[in-house]
């Protein structure tokens, strides 16, 4: 059997059924039987970076049941897919990257030399820190080994990105008829074991117990939380019993707008979630690290009030990180759902005037501060979350003002997910993630970019136009790089150079008209309501160019240094 064959067919044991590339020499053998034993149905896109963001999006998408996949050529196709591995590395995504490698009687080996044979390049020692698993295969018997292996650790504990870089010698290699007899006596299943030990079953339990005394009590959820099988029920537990909860940026994903959710914390938070964190008398943390967007610089200021902060990790270093917890739980979040639903008959609601005090809060405070704007980020997501009202639908954001416009107005309804780069926070993210959630999902997606962050693979709008994919594409346009333009007139007495030209931009519209979709200029409210209802009626590859030149900023936000319930406007 042919080596690429074989990896097309391992492949497909471990229903990765998308995978992404753009095609190179030293990869056609991978790609060509990949092709041809269709197992794994393969897209080609415009630059590897897409591919890699494409292959994010299938994990993410699906609550890493399946696993991304991307492949690039060697040299440059390896290197442009790094980004893309790092956002998958950072945000806990289990995808595999296959590159290709020049002829084994190609590679420089110990010589004292750069490069041995055209576009080599040590791709392994470049990924090293950013993947759970990077190998260059030497010899044919170690190719499929090699790439089981690599797919079992990204999907075990902490899930995450791995590498495997073939030789192209060594893909069109002969293999044994026996190298794929294994794949009759494993059962391939992500599910993962959340039995607890009497150590963390103790732990819990003290846990709920405290939380039963609790006046004031506070779930944390992050992005650890909510790809657990359990967490849509266990947030409709807790909103029946009626404990109060916030998120993170990757927290607030893939959390609905149930009764008590108060919307995402931090620099970009509702107000009421920071509220709600200063004056909580005890937080649970779920699967997050609380980094310095989410609890200010003043790490001992958060959490003002509360007597007793409670960490709950599958990463054992994340506890006690930056914000240092009174009880420390290494443990899956899933661990701690089974354990709370457990409780569901006994659960006693919390005390009301608390949950009413928030109620109020939220209800005068979660309300559009961009009077001023000719359009508002605010109703703009209020529009998209009346229109889609009922649906299910994917919302995928780039990185800037539209990416925290979102996060922070923007709350899902049942069955809606919004997918966010969140610890590397890299522009050009939204437009080729959008393409493989919706290969994940096969449901509308809207893809939301910043001028800036669309011009950063904007080249794959030509796959969503090749494809037919039902993305709506809306670029809001400030004409400029909005946030860090921000920074710099708070910092710099003004000095924007770098993130605005003085009103010069593209014409995003005639560029999508250029790469064949339906597209046009939006310079109102309701114009942009009534194309998201059109979009609704005939799903088709779409871009609204959104005119917001008047949009500079978020509000509310946080200045440097400031505790997180003292965001600008002031109140």
């Amino acid at each position: 059997m042919k080596a690429s064959d074989a990896v097309a067919k391992v492949l497909g044991a471990n229903n990765v059924t998308v995978g992404f590339e753009l095609i190179g020499g030293m990869i056609a053998h991978l790609v060509d039987s990949i092709n041809v034993i269709g197992e794994t149905k393969l897209v080609s896109l415009h630059h590897e970076q897409a591919a890699a963001f494409a292959a994010g999006g299938i994990a993410r998408a699906t609550n890493n049941k399946k696993i991304g996949l991307a492949l690039g050529t060697s040299g440059p196709g390896a290197t442009n897919l790094v980004t893309g591995i790092a956002d998958c590395w950072l945000d806990n995504y289990p995808c595999i990257f296959i590159t290709g490698q020049v002829n084994t009687y190609e590679l420089k080996g110990k010589r004292n030399v750069r490069q041995q044979g055209f576009q080599e390049l040590d791709i392994v020692s470049i990924v090293k820190s950013i993947t759970k698993y990077a190998k260059q295969v030497t010899t044919a018997d170690e190719i499929i080994p090699s790439l089981q292996e690599a797919i079992d650790l990204a999907v075990s504990g902490r899930p995450g990105p791995v590498l495997i870089d073939i030789p192209m010698d060594l893909q069109r290699a002969e293999l044994s008829d026996n190298s794929l007899d294994y794949l009759c006596n494993v059962n391939f299943s992500n599910k993962k074991n959340h039995l607890l030990n009497e150590d963390i079953q103790a732990q819990l339990e003290n846990v709920f117990v405290d939380l039963s005394t609790a006046k004031k009590p506070l779930f944390i959820i992050g992005g650890g939380a909510v790809n657990e099988p359990s967490f849509e029920v266990w947030q409709e537990f807790v909103s029946n019993s009626k404990i109060p909860y916030v998120a993170s940026l990757k927290g607030s994903e893939k959390t609905q707008s149930l009764e008590g959710y108060l919307g995402m914390i931090g620099a970009y938070g509702t107000r009421t979630a920071n509220y709600a964190v200063q004056n909580a008398d005890i937080i649970i943390v779920l699967g997050s690290r609380l980094d310095v967007r989410q609890t200010g610089a003043d790490v001992d200021d958060f959490a003002r009030m509360t007597k007793k902060i409670i960490q709950i990790d599958l990463d054992a270093s994340q506890l006690d990180n930056r914000v240092k917890g009174h009880v420390n739980i290494h443990g899956s979040c899933e661990s701690f759902f089974q354990a709370h639903l457990k409780l569901i008959d006994s659960e006693k609601p919390v005390d009301y005037q608390w949950w009413e005090e928030l109620k109020e809060h939220f209800s005068k405070s979660f309300r559009n501060e961009y009077k001023e704007l000719a359009i508002s980020p605010f109703n703009l997501c209020a529009s998209l979350v009346q229109r889609f009202k009922g649906q299910s639908v994917q919302f995928v954001t780039d990185v800037g003002n539209n990416q925290m416009w979102v996060a922070h107005s923007l709350l899902l309804d049942k069955g809606q997910m919004i997918h966010h780069s969140g610890g590397l926070g890299a522009m050009g993210f939204a437009i080729p993630t959008s393409i493989g959630v919706q290969y994940a999902t096969g449901e509308n997606v809207i893809s939301i970019s910043g001028d800036g962050g669309a011009q950063l693979n904007i080249q794959e709008l030509d796959i969503i136009a090749r494809e037919n994919l039902p993305i709506l594409t809306i670029v809001v346009n400030n004409e400029s790089l909005g946030m860090v333009r921000a920074f710099q007139e708070m910092y710099f007495d003004g000095r924007n150079q770098s993130t605005y030209w003085q009103g010069y931009s593209s014409s995003f519209s005639a560029i999508g008209s250029a790469y064949n979709m339906k597209a046009m200029v939006i310079e109102s409210e309701a114009a942009f309501d009534e194309q998201v209802l059109a979009f609704i009626m005939n799903p088709q590859p779409t871009l609204l160019e959104v005119k917001m030149y008047d949009a500079k900023e978020c509000k509310p936000r946080l200045a440097f240094g400031n505790p997180i319930d003292k965001q600008f406007p002031y109140q």
